[in-house]
């Protein structure tokens, strides 16, 4: 049980610091619903996909979180998260997790 919590902790953690440099005005004009997190995927294109808040506690999820702060750092260039992968295989992953 203290593994699932501690990949929960991380995943919010890096979410937190990845969210943090977003301007306030931005998140208010967002229309996402409560409990759900707009994330930016493509190599070269990137095309704006909304996904459940539970999927910060699939390892898959997190591995592509892992690689977004790998290329990015916390600075996304989108402003918002970004995950440089590509599209399909980001489909492929999320669609497992349904």
């Amino acid at each position: 049980m203290a593994f699932g919590l501690t990949g929960f902790v991380q995943g919010k953690k890096a979410l937190r610091r990845s969210l943090s440099g977003i301007k306030e005005a931005t998140l208010k004009s967002s229309s996402i619903s409560k409990g759900y997190l707009a994330v930016y995927v493509g190599e070269d294109e990137k095309k704006r996909h909304v996904v459940p808040l539970s999927y910060l506690n699939e390892p898959s999820f997190q591995d592509l979180l892992s690689m977004a702060e790998e290329e990015f750092g916390y600075e996304h260039p989108m402003g918002g998260l970004t995950i440089p992968c590509r599209e399909d295989i980001f489909i492929d992953i999320t669609f497992q997790l349904n």
